[in-house]
């Protein structure tokens, strides 16, 4: 049975083939088409050497708040590094960080948004993994880290 499946497969396959070959050479009275698969991709980008480092660009246009994935404390906790899934630039740019420290949590509030310079720039939609790093005014120690864009 996989044996005459596997040969009907390969008929029809063949002979999508041999049609559309046969139908480029002769003449014809109706327009010639082409299809072109192109593969989808659905799952976020992550570079060759892990996410992207970005600094804030410092004005972004339709800026909104961004819910961070990991935030890792570097230098002794003088030091946070951020990470979060975002779109390309310029389309989608880190605009500014804002950072609220108190005796018992530090909350740090992501914002994004279209770079002013994206004028007639056509945006891909795909995910691409980004991180930045924030300095705080003192060490992290054992006060609590919040997603200031987090409801």
């Amino acid at each position: 049975m996989t044996a005459t499946l596997l040969a009907g497969c390969l008929v029809l396959a063949t002979s999508c083939g041999a049609d559309a070959a046969a139908g480029q050479g002769a003449a014809s009275s109706g327009p010639a088409t082409s299809v072109v698969a192109t593969p989808v991709t659905t799952t976020p980008t992550t570079g060759p050497k892990g996410p992207e480092p970005v600094k804030p660009t410092g004005e972004t246009i339709n800026t909104r708040k961004v819910r961070w994935t990991k935030a890792k404390p570097l230098a002794n906790g003088r030091k946070i590094a951020l990470t979060w899934w975002s779109g390309v630039a310029p389309c989608t740019v880190l605009g500014r960080v804002k950072v609220k420290e108190t005796p018992k949590q530090v909350t740090i509030t992501l914002y994004e948004g279209t770079s002013p310079k994206a004028k007639n720039v056509s945006c891909i939609m795909i995910a691409i993994e980004k991180t930045t790093t924030v300095t705080l005014k003192s060490p992290l120690g054992k006060r609590k880290l919040v997603d200031g864009a987090k409801p």
